[in-house]
C-alpha cells in the first residue's frame, strides 16, 4: 500500500510544522496539550480517543502500560497521571509525534512516560495493559498484524483496551480476534465507537 506523504503514519511528515495547543478534559484532569500537522487528531482532541479514555478500565497502579499509536500523547499522558507508578511506553512511528509527546509529558509534570519508536521498544518487555486508538487507516491485513504483534506481548492476564469506529470496522476486527482464540469483551459503545477488551490467558 503507498502511504502518503503527509499522512500521521508516515516517519516523517512532508507537511510544515504549525504547532498549536489543545485542551483536554477527563473527569477532574485538564490538560493543555500540544499537536501540529501531521500527527494523529492533530485539529482537535480525537472522539475515539475521548471516549477510550472516559470508558476503558483505569491503568495498573504500577508495572508497563502500552499507549500503541500515542500521537501526540493524550492517552499517555492521562495513563502516566492517573499511575504515577507505572511506566508508560508512547510507542508511534511518527517522529513528530513522538517529540510532541516528549513535549507534553514535560509539561504535565510526568516523568514516567518513555516515547520511542516501536524497534525501541525492548524485544522481552512484557505490558500490564495496552491503551490504543489504533490506525484503522493503515488497511485491515497491516492493522490486523500490527495489533497481533503487541497483543501478543500482555502479561499473562494482562488486558489491551481498543476504540474503534463502528463504521471503520469494529465488528469486523472483533470477530478476527475471536476466530484468533483471543478473549473479547464488548465493554462500551457510543457515539459511533466501540471500546474493546482483550484479555491475555493467565499463565
Amino acid at each position: 500500500m503507498s502511504i502518503p506523504k503527509n499522512h500521521y503514519f508516515n516517519p516523517r511528515p512532508a507537511v510544515a510544522s504549525r504547532p498549536h495547543s489543545l485542551k483536554l478534559k477527563v473527569g477532574q484532569m485538564e490538560l493543555a496539550l500540544q499537536a501540529d500537522r501531521g500527527v494523529f487528531g492533530a485539529r482537535a482532541i480525537d472522539l475515539g480517543t475521548l471516549t477510550l479514555l472516559k470508558e476503558a478500565p483505569a491503568p495498573p497502579a504500577s508495572g508497563e502500560v502500552l499507549d500503541l499509536g500515542a500521537g501526540y500523547g493524550p492517552i499517555a499522558v492521562v495513563l502516566a497521571k492517573l499511575s504515577p507508578g507505572a511506566r508508560v511506553w508512547a510507542v508511534d512511528v511518527n517522529e513528530r509525534a513522538l517529540e510532541l509527546t516528549q513535549a507534553n509529558a514535560l509539561t504535565a509534570e510526568v516523568e514516567n512516560i518513555t516515547a520511542c519508536r516501536p524497534d525501541d521498544v525492548p524485544s522481552g518487555l512484557r505490558f500490564d495493559a495496552i491503551y490504543s486508538n489504533p490506525p484503522v487507516r493503515i488497511g485491515k491485513e497491516p492493522l490486523r498484524d500490527l495489533l497481533g504483534t503487541w497483543l501478543d506481548r500482555l502479561q499473562p492476564g494482562g488486558s489491551a483496551h481498543l476504540v474503534v469506529q463502528r463504521n471503520l470496522g469494529s465488528d469486523s476486527l472483533v470477530r478476527w480476534l475471536e476466530e484468533e482464540g483471543r478473549q473479547v469483551e464488548r465493554i462500551k459503545s457510543k457515539k459511533g465507537y466501540r471500546v474493546i477488551t482483550v484479555t491475555a490467558p493467565a499463565a
